[in-house]
């Protein structure tokens, strides 16, 4: 692979930065529109690695367009539009924001991880050898990894400005959201695992855990925002090579994570940089990864 051209940061001026995550940069662009930008940034062990992955940007913007318009029979969504040619003056003068920016609804955000998980794995996986259950989920005993669960569990979690979220109980969610919205927001989350996972199957990937995250517009209308079921927020698994008893080969960036296991590095910033070999690898997994679920190849922006 050739040496592509990558987006790690970005600088618009004429919009006010709002915040920079460890992959987005947000922007105001009306008093309640936001602009979404997915840099290649890429974060693992809660560290942003130095070396951007080519396309990653656009897969997730695309990847999250495509199930926002999926989903959107079953939840109101943030999403205005992902198409470049249809944004504002002020946002199309940035060529390289193509592909890879979202105008959306401002919305408050609920400050929380609406997880659900379908398969034993992660820290699920370390939590069940520990004590038999998952988030205060007892499970059947002598479950293997990677074990399909009986069903979809919802497991919360907060979110940190900094450092890693924290797995709550559906009690302490009802705490942070109140009882009703915090009933409303599990349902919603197990349903649309239930339908994206079941399409993602048809596609050959299983998508082992994924994380939603909600808001409300101004009229208290429940939205899902952010990124949908894409390689950062998701464990995508090949259908064709999954087996329990072992973690299946992922198009997520589990890859990067098992590389810098490899390494003599304490997990704390600075986090080192990627090899040539294992950036190229990586965006062959996200880029496979959207092709497999839309079926198409990720057009060139």
């Amino acid at each position: 692979m050739t040496t592509l051209k990558t987006v790690s940061a970005t600088n618009l001026s004429g919009l006010s930065l709002v915040h920079r995550g460890k992959v987005r940069d947000v922007y105001q662009v009306t008093e309640d529109q936001y602009l979404l930008v997915a840099t290649d940034r890429i974060s693992a062990f809660d560290c942003v690695i130095p070396t951007a992955i080519p396309y990653k940007g656009q897969v997730l913007t695309q990847i999250s367009r495509f199930w926002f318009s999926m989903l959107e029979s079953h939840t109101r969504h943030h999403l205005l539009t992902a198409d470049f040619d249809k944004m504002p003056d002020k946002i199309r003068q940035y060529e390289e924001l193509r592909g890879r920016s979202s105008l959306v609804r401002k919305t408050k955000v609920f400050p929380v991880e609406c997880v659900v998980r379908g398969y034993l794995a992660g820290s699920g996986w370390k939590d069940y050898r520990a004590t038999g259950e998952v988030c205060g989920h007892r499970l059947p005993a002598k479950l293997a990894e990677a074990a399909k669960l009986p069903h979809p569990i919802f497991t919360p979690a907060t979110k940190a400005a900094s450092g890693h979220d924290e797995n709550i109980s559906e009690a302490e969610f009802a705490e942070i959201v109140g009882p009703e919205i915090a009933a409303t927001l599990g349902a919603l989350a197990i349903k649309l695992y239930r339908t994206a996972s079941d399409y993602a199957l048809t596609r050959g990937i299983i998508i082992a855990d994924t994380k939603f995250e909600f808001g409300q517009d101004a009229d208290g209308n429940i939205m899902l925002i952010d990124e949908v079921l894409t390689p950062d927020s998701s464990r995508f698994w090949e259908l064709g090579r999954y087996r329990t008893g072992q973690s299946p080969p992922s198009f997520d960036k589990q890859f990067v994570r098992d590389y810098l296991e490899t390494l003599a590095w304490d997990k704390q910033p600075p986090a080192p940089p990627l090899p040539a070999e294992i950036v190229e690898a990586t965006t062959r997994r996200y880029l496979e990864a959207y092709k497999l679920l839309t079926g198409d190849d990720l057009i060139e922006f």
